[in-house]
């Protein structure tokens, strides 16, 4: 008789992780089995660049605000590694990506038993078991099959590369999320065709936080290269910290948020965009400012942000990229020959809008199986469970992916996690009962 687990989840980044931790604290006797299709536990490792740090406050983490007991706080990590002390003495706001990466990383290896690593997830289809039960039948890269009474994905969202980009296939052409493996590949082609030769001009695509912190990246490690950042906003704008605004990531936030009516989510959107999008922390634009004044002064200035600028056109050659630039005020056309080009565009939200999409991937194959409101949005429960249309249809939870029906809060951020995955953890519990 195959075996049926009572949940299986999709991804083992923090999102998932905080699941497993939850359901270990709050004593959930469930067989529970996750799939990461990276080759072990890690976490941004595509942007792990010197200096850079988290956006959220260190408390935030996958545990604490759910049990500030727990030993898997980021405290604790700290503490079992000898480094409370030094790093309470570090004088920055905010810790270090690098060692919060470690601080997941660190968390992940106490369940190694519960995942498979390097295995992808191809699909997933409602199916019975022996007994007549609906379950979610999940096949693998491996070509194993699982069974699970409940389906949690936690995948995070999907890259969003926009127009012209998203026709483009080239090394030359790629998302910050494989920016690190990117830039080791190109230098290998460069050496393999000509010797090794550093890059004469870059572009960055966007107005983030994480646009910033690779121009600021670029520079550094070409520093005879022209570093340009694009940006289709006026220019580059300094996210909203108020506290006032930072209660849209208060769990009280959320409900109110979720109770809304789509025009009023929208509206929210709107005021709420600035503390998480298109938009940077103080200390890496007033970095960037400096960097550009000094270079100035010095008459060589070679980091450039370029506001009101539309990639129109694009054309990828063996040695570089060709862009057609539009300035959005004047509508005037500019050309650009590049080495190469770094898009900080950010990721889809679930919806109906072109830049979204409308179910997360794994989900396509039973998309109809599940409930969508007037407007085009996947019905999502206020505990994350998808709403079948027919009932005794197996549980499914999206875990990090509902921004569009729970707002900001859930952003892919840790703002909330470790709530959320109390919430999910709870609602797993009752559901399987």
């Amino acid at each position: 008789m195959t075996h049926v687990h009572d949940v299986i989840g999709i991804g083992f980044g923090p999102a998932n992780l905080a699941l497993a931790i939850a359901l270990e604290e709050e004593g959930y006797d469930l067989d529970v089995r996750f799939l990461e299709a990276r080759p072990g536990p890690s976490w941004q490792s595509a942007m792990m660049l010197d200096g850079s740090d988290i956006q959220n406050h260190p408390v935030r983490d996958l545990v604490s605000l759910r049990n500030p007991r727990s030993r898997y706080s980021f405290i604790n990590f700290l503490f079992e590694t000898g480094r409370l002390l030094e790093h309470l003495n570090v004088p920055m706001e905010f810790p270090l990506r690098k060692e919060y990466a470690q601080y997941v990383t660190w968390a992940a290896g106490h369940f190694e038993r519960l995942v498979d690593y390097g295995v992808h997830a191809t699909g997933v289809t409602v199916e019975r078991d022996a007994e007549g039960n609906p379950v979610h039948t999940v096949t693998t890269s491996t070509g194993e099959t699982l069974r699970g009474r409940a389906l949690v994905i936690g995948t995070g969202r999907t890259p969003f590369v926009p127009e012209p980009f998203d026709a483009v296939e080239s090394p030359r052409v790629f998302h910050l999320t494989r920016y690190l493996p990117a830039l080791r590949e190109l230098e290998e082609l460069s050496l393999a065709a000509r010797g090794e030769r550093a890059p004469r001009a870059v572009t960055v695509v966007g107005g983030s936080q994480s646009a910033v912190e690779l121009t600021l990246d670029l520079a550094r490690r070409y520093p005879e290269a022209r570093v340009t950042t694009l940006a289709r906003s006026l220019t580059l704008r300094q996210k909203d910290t108020s506290p006032f605004s930072e209660e849209g990531y208060f769990p009280e936030f959320t409900d109110y948020y979720y109770r809304a009516p789509r025009d009023r989510k929208n509206a929210i959107d709107s005021f709420m965009r600035l503390t998480n999008y298109s938009s940077a922390d103080g200390d890496v634009l007033r970095e960037l400012y400096r960097l550009v004044y000094e270079q100035r002064l010095d008459g060589d200035q070679k980091v450039v942000v370029s506001g009101s600028r539309q990639v129109r056109s694009i054309e990828p050659g063996e040695d570089g990229v060709r862009l057609g630039i539009e300035e959005l005020n004047t509508g005037a056309v500019e050309e650009s020959q590049v080495d190469f080009v770094v898009l900080a565009t950010g990721f889809r939200d679930l919806g109906p809008a072109a830049h979204q999409e409308r179910v997360p991937a794994l989900m396509r194959d039973i998309a109809d199986e599940f409930a969508f409101d007037g407007d085009g949005y996947l019905s999502v429960g206020q505990d994350y469970e998808v709403r079948p249309l027919v009932a005794g249809t197996p549980a499914l939870y999206l875990n990090g992916l509902c921004e569009s029906s729970h707002g900001i809060g859930d952003a892919g951020s840790f703002s909330l996690l470790s709530l959320r995955a109390k919430t999910i953890a709870e609602s797993l519990r009752k559901r399987l009962d």
